[in-house]
């Protein structure tokens, strides 16, 4: 039964999120909620594991999240689960798109899409960063103290990798994310 749950859910997953791997995390995180297999602070370090090991971010995490909860079979079951929409979606409609790629109300569709992607990769970067530099779980009324709510080193090497990619543009995020990781070590070990 947990393999056809997993299956299920990341089929809707793999069906809906359009726009790649930071496009799930509102349906991760909703998966997470509903089924209790992993919280939200699980839930940002699947994230991180995922954006820095190869292959696409969606994938990685059912894959992750499958073995998690099924074992090696799971992972074969959510990630089979996780690719499918794509494969049969892709099969149906290539001819179809490509016959009528001109076609205003095509180009329209797709702008339409590209629009929700955005929206969808917006509401994913408030998430992270909303439960691993916002301690909202931390939060408890009456307490004033900046500190308490706001993880300040997470903080800073956010504002630091940000500024940094701006400036630098050329450089290839696995730079950015070994420099963050090693930030990390060196401001959580102060």
């Amino acid at each position: 039964m947990i393999y056809l749950r997993l299956f299920f859910e990341f089929f809707k997953t793999g069906l809906f999120a359009i726009g790649g791997g930071l496009a799930t995390i509102p349906f991760l995180t909703e998966i997470g909620q509903k089924t209790g297999w992993y919280t939200m602070q699980e839930l940002s370090n699947m994230i991180a594991i995922s954006e820095s090991t190869p292959g696409p971010m969606g994938i990685n995490m059912a894959t992750y999240v499958g073995f998690n909860v099924g074992g090696p079979l799971g992972s074969l079951v959510a990630t089979i689960g996780e690719v499918s929409p794509s494969v049969i979606i892709i099969m149906l409609i290539s001819k179809i798109i490509y016959k009528y790629k001109d076609n205003i109300y095509i180009k329209n569709a797709m702008a339409g899409i590209r629009a929700v992607c955005i929206g969808l990769i917006i509401y994913a970067f408030f998430n992270v960063f909303s439960s691993s530099v916002i301690l909202l779980d931390r939060y408890v009324p009456g307490i004033t103290s900046i500190n308490s709510i706001i993880e300040i080193r997470r903080l800073i090497i956010f504002i630091f990798i940000l500024i940094c990619s701006f400036i630098f543009k050329k450089v290839h995020p696995v730079i950015w994310i070994a420099t963050s990781a090693i930030l990390g070590i060196i401001l959580f070990s102060i």
